[in-house]
């Protein structure tokens, strides 16, 4: 009787699992609030352009073991340092527009939004250039 008490206080009401629950959209806010937040300390940004390094550094290390370890660790710091990095983000630019394709493939990895509204401007320029053309 008495674990059954527990089980239903820990269900909550309706008897939802508690696995099952989602943060309330007012601590999302607060956490992201938070984040914006401390990603403008000049130390904080500093520490996570160290472990981008690291992470890119580790993964040849990481590389060897059984399935794509060493690229997901190495997009992942790829994706630190040209997050919170000035220098990497112009040298990503220049790299961009001295290899377009390689870009492209960059971008396509790291999910760019920049590179999705390129992408359908590229599409709307070439449909009204086959519409002239017709």
């Amino acid at each position: 009787m008495i674990a059954a008490a527990h089980i239903a206080r820990a269900q909550g009401c309706g008897g939802a699992n508690l696995a099952q629950t989602r943060p309330s959209p007012h601590l999302t806010a607060i956490v992201k609030r938070f984040w914006r937040h401390i990603e403008t300390i000049p130390a904080f940004r500093a520490v996570l352009i160290a472990l981008g390094v690291l992470l890119m550094a580790a993964s040849p290390i990481v590389g060897p073991i059984p399935g794509p370890g060493g690229v997901i660790v190495f997009a992942a710091g790829l994706t630190l340092v040209l997050k919170y990095s000035g220098w990497a983000k112009r040298l990503y630019v220049r790299l961009k527009r001295k290899h377009p394709k390689k870009g492209e493939w960059a971008d396509w990895g790291l999910r760019r939004r920049s590179a999705l509204r390129r992408h359908a401007r590229r599409k709307a320029v070439s449909a009204e250039q086959q519409l002239a053309d017709d």
